[in-house]
């Protein structure tokens, strides 16, 4: 008995001089890791930005399927949130600045534990992309604990930076490979109302600028009493990839044609009926050039006339605020072209055929000579 109460003793000694460790420790922590991801920066930015994709990453939430994810309205850019809520503890991010393509600063909280998290995002030779992960910040005395049992806080939260680093670059390297272009060829788009924001903007940033304009433009439709009627949609007025620039209108296609009041940047307008060349992207916008590409191949092969009085039209069927995964977002494009002039053919006119005419039968008797004209008739015209 006295060796129990001595091992007991023993263990209440070492848990109390544990306790008196970490509680001395400042709880301090900074953990760095980097890995190079195969696939454009364009695309890992935007991945990392949205934070609904952290669920299919974030090697922790992987790991444990008793946390569960709750997402608000706004998951990526200036101000997008996420919290978390599982056995181990519940927490939350929120993203305080993102530079497009460059960096994402977030501030992260759990359980006492804070932390301000700071993504990288570098160039690298072949389309790749370098990111760095970093996080510092104070730990909570159980994580202190916590840590200080499994190795420090560099190995526990490295670990969990490098699994997910490993998950991002799988999850992309599917998402940015799975993708589908089919041209199904001249069709004839209807008239559609709608309203719109017009403005010029970089190529690469056109989908960025999408996914902020179609929330105003639905939020105008419902202060006004307005329906949508379809997908929102691009009208691409110019297009110059020399120096990347393109002149836009953003649409949600209504319920009926509107006139706006003078000075607002939302107006209302009606795209005319016309001709075009369909073709559907089904991934990833990183290959809407390939998509182009194909199209003007087409064009060029069936020798169509293209209209070139504006360059052409995407529909986004399924869009970024349909979904997640960029292999499942679908692009309708119409590149407008002249209708074919059909030559005009004369209806033929067909004529009853007059029968025969017949032979006179010889006179049996001999006329008479016709009477000679008086010297009045003479004079007569008739």
């Amino acid at each position: 008995m006295k060796i129990l109460k001595y091992l007991f003793l023993l263990l209440l000694l070492s848990l109390v001089a544990l306790t008196v460790f970490v509680a001395t420790q400042k709880g301090i922590f900074s953990v760095e890791r980097s890995k190079v991801i195969n696939s454009p920066k364009a695309t890992v930015y935007n991945y990392i930005n949205d934070f609904r994709n952290y669920e299919d990453f974030e090697s922790w939430y992987v790991e444990d399927s008793s946390i569960k994810m709750t997402f608000p309205n706004k998951t990526s850019g200036n101000g997008a949130s996420y919290y978390w809520d599982g056995t181990e503890g519940k927490g939350n991010s929120i993203t305080l600045k993102a530079i497009d393509g460059e960096s994402i600063q977030q501030k992260m909280k759990y359980d006492g534990t804070e932390a301000d998290v700071n993504w990288t995002f570098k160039d690298t030779l072949a389309g790749k992309t370098k990111v760095t992960w970093k996080a510092s910040g104070t730990m909570s005395f159980l994580f202190k604990v916590y840590t200080a049992l499994n190795g420090g806080s560099d190995k526990v939260i490295g670990t969990i930076y490098e699994k997910s680093l490993a998950n991002i670059d799988k999850n992309l390297d599917y998402e940015t490979k799975t993708f589908a272009i089919n041209v199904n060829g001249v069709v004839k788009k209807t008239e559609t109302p709608y309203i719109k924001q017009t403005f010029t903007s970089e190529i690469s940033k056109i989908n960025k600028n999408a996914r902020i304009v179609i929330p105003k433009l639905i939020e105008f439709s419902k202060n006004n009493g307005l329906s949508t009627n379809g997908k929102p949609f691009i009208i691409y007025h110019t297009y110059d990839t020399e120096k990347g620039l393109a002149k836009i209108s953003i649409c949600l296609p209504t319920n009926k044609e509107i006139m706006t009041t003078s000075g607002s940047d939302i107006l209302g307008g009606k795209l005319n009926g016309f001709e075009a060349v369909k073709t559907t992207l089904k991934g990833d916008y990183t290959h809407l050039n390939a998509a182009i590409a194909k199209t003007t191949a087409f064009i060029n092969k069936e020798k169509i006339t293209p209209e070139l009085s504006w360059s052409h039209l995407e529909i986004l069927t399924i869009s970024k605020l349909d979904v997640k995964s960029p292999s499942k977002l679908m692009t309708e494009i119409y590149f407008p072209v002249k209708p074919k002039v059909v030559p005009v053919v004369k209806t033929p006119v067909y004529t009853t055929p007059t029968a025969e005419p017949t032979t006179p039968k010889p006179a049996t008797e001999t006329p008479k000579p016709a009477p000679k004209p008086t010297t009045e008739e003479e004079q007569s015209e008739f």
